[in-house]
């Protein structure tokens, strides 16, 4: 394994938006080049080093995670819910005015197939990709580990499992007595949302 390969695989490990992201990567490397120059075999650095999804959990560890506040949350959700709504008006809008009954009829079937699975699939999709949705983006929150590193594909899926079952409020409430402002799906999923600064 490279020096570069190793970095970036300890980088894919933290959130985009981890403070001090680039410094961590320069620092690792003046470590590295350090040793390499000490005459210590490259191999045997990487190795002393560790595993690189370890490494960057050390360093998502020390680092201050503030929960987000219940008020930039809903403000994110209801973006969201926002984005869907007029999504599906647009279809139907056109489904309304299409002149050929095929093509309005698809239409219709689509923003109905939106309306129902849209919402939960994006924000599964979203929030496994990227660590936010639209809505996160826009209040500056960001969905991570309970460590601070990037939730997996599963985690996304159990996330959004309560509006599945559709008992969101009741989830929801979990928030208010939980230390770290957990909804009881996040504490099964061991996610938690955390404020990261509002969208430039």
């Amino acid at each position: 394994m490279t020096t570069d390969l190793f970095l970036a695989q300890v980088l894919a490990h933290l959130p985009p938006t981890t403070p001090r992201r680039q410094q961590i990567a320069l620092e690792l490397r003046g470590h590295i080049e350090e040793r390499l120059a000490g005459g210590q075999p490259l191999d045997e650095i990487l190795g002393q080093l560790g595993d690189p999804a370890a490494l960057a959990e050390s360093y998502l560890s020390g680092l201050p995670l503030e929960p987000a506040g219940f008020g930039s949350r809903l403000i994110a959700k209801l973006t969201d819910l926002l984005v869907l709504v007029l999504v599906v008006g647009v279809l139907a809008a056109l489904a309304w005015l299409s002149p050929r009954e095929g093509l309005a009829l698809i239409l219709v079937v689509v923003a109905i197939a939106v309306a129902g699975f849209g919402f939960v699939g994006y924000t599964i999709w979203a929030e496994w990709r990227t660590g936010q949705t639209l809505g996160k983006r826009r209040q500056g929150l960001l969905v991570v580990q309970e460590s601070g590193a990037p939730i997996t594909l599963g985690q996304s899926f159990v996330r959004q499992l309560s509006l599945l079952f559709q008992i969101f409020w009741i989830d929801a409430m979990f928030a208010l007595f939980t230390e770290r402002r957990q909804r009881a799906f996040e504490l099964l999923s061991k996610t938690r949302v955390v404020q990261i600064g509002t969208e430039r």
